[in-house]
C-alpha cells in the first residue's frame, strides 16, 4: 500500500503526525489486515478550512505513486482537540469524485 495521507492544518501545530506513522508502521485500527508494506508517499494538510485544497493534493499524490489517500483522524474524528472537522464529508466526496474508484480512501487514522 502507497499512501498519501491528508492532515487538518488547524492541529498540525499541536501534533506532529507520530501517532499516525506508529499505526501505519504496526499496521493497527484502520491499517488492520493491510497486506504487504505499507509506504508514505506523502503527508500534506488540508490546505485550511473549508479544506478545498486536499482535492489537489490527494491529486497531487497520486501522480507521485499513491494507491491510497487517507484523512487523518485530526479530520474525522477530532484528534487531538476533540473536534472533527465540519467539512469531513465534503472533503471526501470532493477527493473520491476527482479521483475515482481506483484509488483507495481510508477514511480515519486511529
Amino acid at each position: 500500500m502507497k499512501v498519501g495521507l491528508i492532515r487538518c492544518l488547524q492541529t498540525e501545530d499541536m501534533c506532529p503526525g507520530t501517532t499516525d506513522f506508529m499505526i501505519m508502521k504496526n499496521k493497527k485500527c484502520a491499517f488492520e489486515g493491510v497486506e504487504g508494506d505499507i509506504e508514505i508517499i506523502g503527508v500534506n494538510t488540508c490546505g485550511g478550512c473549508p479544506g478545498k485544497k486536499a482535492v489537489t493534493r490527494a491529486q497531487e499524490m497520486v501522480k507521485r505513486g499513491a494507491d491510497t489517500i487517507v484523512l487523518a483522524s485530526c479530520i474525522t474524528r477530532g484528534n487531538p482537540i476533540g473536534f472533527a472537522c465540519p467539512h469531513a464529508d465534503k472533503m471526501k466526496e470532493a477527493i473520491v469524485k476527482k479521483l475515482g474508484d481506483k484509488i483507495k480512501i481510508i477514511d480515519y487514522t486511529h
